[in-house]
């Protein structure tokens, strides 16, 4: 056997896996509370991710719209502080997608949400008591958690459902 395998081969699957791993850790612009905005402001997951309910992607909110409500700092918060200063300078928030379907996989948000009455917790968790955005997947997004959902839901199982 030649040496070069000897490295090659396990290294080849480190990097396999980690490349496919979920625990990666991501930090967020803005530390952004789900559960203040739900619980004082009233906001729904649709008001900030409206697209879930009519596109194939949910959307990052940007300041578009939370500019309805900051475009002037509300208290003494850095981290409504470092909205504004996203608002006043008409920059998009960098927020980093940590929810990610394989490019392999077809996932419609819109399918799932209007017309399968997905709760949005049932893959994101429980976002309303969330008071950090996400770091990483609540959930694995893979094969096996799609098909337990979609056994126990007695929705199609076929590959071409998902797989195009």
């Amino acid at each position: 056997m030649d040496h070069w395998k000897l490295f090659a081969i396990p290294a080849f699957f480190l990097f396999f896996i980690s490349g496919c791993s979920d625990s990666t850790s991501f930090t967020q612009p803005i530390a952004y509370n789900h559960k203040k905005h739900i619980e004082e402001a009233g906001l729904t997951c649709f008001d900030c991710h409206p697209q879930a309910l009519t596109h194939q992607k949910a959307s990052l909110p940007n300041i578009q719209f939370c500019k309805n409500c900051h475009e002037e700092a509300m208290t003494d918060s850095k981290e409504e502080e470092k909205l504004v200063a996203y608002i006043k300078k008409n920059q998009p928030i960098p927020w980093i997608q940590v929810h990610r379907v394989p490019d392999h996989a077809y996932f419609s948000h819109r399918r799932h949400v209007s017309l399968g009455k997905v709760a949005c917790q049932d893959c994101h968790g429980d976002v309303n008591n969330m008071t950090l955005p996400f770091s990483k997947p609540h959930i694995p997004i893979n094969m096996a958690f799609c098909l337990r959902c979609h056994e126990k839901n007695q929705v199609t199982t076929e590959c071409s459902a998902c797989h195009r």
